[in-house]
């Protein structure tokens, strides 16, 4: 049986991306045949026992690929410290299932959950550079300077400047004094779209991811899920 890293087990264990699983086990939440392990050059196989939080970890059974059209007011998390509603109040499945990446509470739009660990890596590794597009509305007017200035990155919070973002105006209403934008990022910095705004001096009034890759929830009815086509999971 063959041996492998600690951390590529854990990710086929559906418990988060390898990167997630590394910091898993460098702050001691991981266990292996009843003994804390913190080095990340540890291997297994599957015979030994793995312990993720006191709880044995196993291979899934059946790996499945979930899109999610998640409404507002869910947080995209496995649970939550302060008893919010979770994105798997949605979607009630047998298997043991995360969320890949996040949406924040009041943002809507795709999202994908799985179990299967290689797949949530292969979707938020940055040099993977999946797309993601967002419907965007702001107050005010955006103008050509602002287009631009997201087009070609912005500084956000730390001094980090944003990659090159394909941007498109979808719709401006001088008399109700808002624009509709359609945003398209291949990063997952945390509120990135809303500091990208915030940037050009706009604030988001709403927010709607309406695409992963080519995967786009059109179809599919605020709070609804369907499990992903092979060719979808494929070619994402």
């Amino acid at each position: 049986m063959a041996e492998e890293r600690l951390q590529k087990y854990l990710a086929r264990c559906g418990i988060a991306s390898r990167r997630k699983c590394e910091e898993l086990i460098i702050n001691g939440k991981v266990e292996v045949n009843g003994k804390v392990v913190t080095e990340l050059g540890t291997k297994v196989t599957e015979k030994d026992e793995v312990k993720y939080n006191k709880k044995v970890v196993k291979l899934p059974e059946e790996k499945v690929y979930i899109l999610l059209n998640k409404p507002i007011g869910y947080v995209t998390t496995v649970k939550d410290q302060f008893n919010r509603d979770t994105v798997l109040d949605l979607v009630k499945v047998k298997q043991r299932i995360v969320p890949v990446g996040r949406l924040d509470m009041f943002t809507s739009g795709a999202l994908i959950l799985t179990n299967d660990g290689e797949f949530v890596n292969k979707l938020t590794h940055p040099k993977n550079e999946i797309n993601k597009t967002y419907n965007v509305t702001v107050s005010g007017i955006v103008e050509n300077e602002d287009i631009e200035k997201l087009r070609n990155g912005v500084e956000i919070e730390g001094g980090y400047i944003t990659k090159p973002a394909k941007v498109k105006i979808l719709k401006i209403d001088k008399e109700k004094n808002y624009s509709r934008l359609q945003i398209v990022i291949s990063e997952g910095k945390n509120r990135q779209i809303r500091k990208m705004c915030e940037a050009v001096n706009k604030k988001v009034i709403s927010l709607h991811r309406s695409k992963i890759g080519n995967i786009d929830v059109k179809d599919l009815k605020i709070g609804s899920w369907r499990y992903l086509s092979e060719k979808e999971i494929m070619n994402i």
